[in-house]
């Protein structure tokens, strides 16, 4: 759950997953819509689908206990060489190097990396460093020290003056490190979907690709000619800015296709939906309940 999101947010999300599946044997019986719908505000549900196959992977190839193994780990379903490294390092104290944002920042200075470390060559130059300042024992304490220096000390604004290593550290100008490639511009895109209700149901389709197994509302080709949509809001996707509208469908002429479905409204809160459609729902439905007219705004 830390991968790409905050420890503040992670935290609640974190509790209630494992009251949901406290061991391997619960998240391995658990549907797809259930891990979904438990991951949903997180983002990247990838993660959550490699957790469950992840799950299942256990229970069925290594009896219920996970292993411990590096190369046994590392062929789990989404798991690359950190997040094995990781597990091995903390869960089993092996003697394996581990490299993520902040020892990234703190490597790219105590060796003066003068290379873009996003790329190939310095992300292999990153993991040999890491390697070559691996202790035989002790790697966890190692290896947690080195992420604690990286957030605490070596940030984005490096404290030298109260730094443990600094009279090790090679960086002329640690401020100035690590050196990345140019982020990707950021991409516009609108996208149109449709919002019917009949007795009590909204009409939903399950995505296919980006938020695949969540449910959102039906995808439109175009917007419809001469209607204004009753929805409008922005939301981020990788290199994205989105542009979601909202057009009014008519029930009648809507008919569901194989991947869609009529849910009921009060039913929504237990339907996996990925965090924009929802909050659009949630405006429509309670203007549509207050019998508001007008575009319904939130930018």
């Amino acid at each position: 759950m830390l991968q790409q999101t905050q420890v503040a947010t992670v935290i609640r999300y974190y509790n209630e997953w494992i009251r949901r599946f406290p061991d391997f044997a619960a998240l391995a019986a658990a549907s797809e819509r259930e891990v979904l719908h438990a991951w949903q505000g997180l983002g990247y549900y990838a993660r959550a689908r490699n957790l469950r196959a992840t799950a299942q992977t256990v229970m069925e190839k290594q009896g219920g206990r996970f292993p411990k193994s590096l190369d046994a780990i590392r062929n789990l379903p989404g798991v690359g060489r950190y997040t094995a490294n990781a597990v091995a390092t903390f869960a089993f104290n092996q003697s394996v190097p581990i490299v993520e944002a902040n020892i990234a920042r703190l490597l790219a200075r105590l060796f003066n990396l003068q290379i873009p470390i996003d790329t190939s060559h310095g992300r292999e130059t990153l993991w040999q460093r890491a390697s070559e300042l691996l202790p035989n024992r002790g790697a966890a304490i190692h290896n947690s020290a080195l992420m604690d220096l990286g957030a605490l000390v070596c940030g984005s604004r490096p404290n030298c003056v109260v730094c443990p290593v600094r009279h090790f550290c090679r960086a002329e100008k640690p401020s100035e490190l690590p050196i990345k490639g140019a982020r990707p511009l950021i991409r516009l895109r609108t996208e149109h979907h449709g919002f019917s209700v009949r007795g009590g149901r909204v009409l939903l389709e399950q995505s296919q690709d980006r938020w695949r197994g969540m449910w959102m509302l039906p995808r439109l080709a175009t917007a419809p000619a001469k209607r204004k949509p009753v929805h409008i809001s922005e939301f981020p996707f990788t290199n994205h800015r989105i542009t979601l509208t909202v057009f009014p469908q008519t029930a009648a002429g809507h008919s569901a296709k194989s991947f869609q479905h009529w849910f009921p409204i009060d039913g929504l809160d237990s339907i996996p939906l990925p965090s924009p459609h929802r909050r659009a729902l949630e405006m429509l439905i309670s203007a549509r309940s207050q019998r508001l007219c007008g575009p319904v705004t939130q930018i």
